[in-house]
């Protein structure tokens, strides 16, 4: 089966489906306004790394944004959020907007991804336990649910602490 989904770097048009997706797909309004904030930081925001998948009539069913993040002094990126509509979920459009984003951020010359997510779902990508790297947050959470990538085999994953934009609260 082919994939249906068309995806791209967010415009300024997209910004209010962007956030009707977050709003959708989660609980509270706290992703969609986490991504409202980023994309107001100027330490963090990376244009073209903001990525959609949408279908064929061009409505936006998928969200994948990097943002910029540092393991101790290293430049990275953290992957979060991700969204789809609820009525669009486990169709492949999650799938398609994080595929793009690696993409985007390893053809932007980027290294190191990091993600705190579902452990199931994120090796998929290439995603490994950044405890195995001695990658780790100043916070308490699940060790498989802290995870990293190298972009570019010839730079392997930096050991330390990782440090998200403001926005994050962490």
């Amino acid at each position: 089966m082919s994939n249906p989904w068309i995806t791209r770097a967010e415009t300024g048009a997209d910004i209010p489906a962007i956030r009707c997706i977050n709003l959708t797909a989660f609980p509270t309004p706290a992703e969609a306004d986490l991504v409202d904030s980023l994309r107001a930081d100027p330490a963090a925001w990376i244009e073209g790394l903001s990525l959609v998948a949408a279908d064929e009539t061009g409505r936006l069913a998928g969200h994948a944004l990097l943002t910029r993040c540092h393991i101790d002094t290293t430049p990275a990126l953290c992957l979060a959020p991700c969204a789809v509509r609820p009525e669009q979920q486990r169709t492949g459009a999650g799938t398609a907007a994080i595929r793009a984003a690696l993409a985007a951020a390893r053809s932007l010359g980027e290294r190191h991804v990091v993600v705190l997510g579902h452990p199931a779902y994120y090796p998929r990508f290439g995603f490994t336990r950044a405890s195995a790297h001695g990658i780790g947050l100043t916070i308490d959470v699940p060790d498989d649910a802290l995870m990293a990538l190298s972009l570019d085999a010839g730079h392997p994953l930096p050991s330390g602490t990782v440090h998200y934009a403001a926005a994050f609260g962490i």
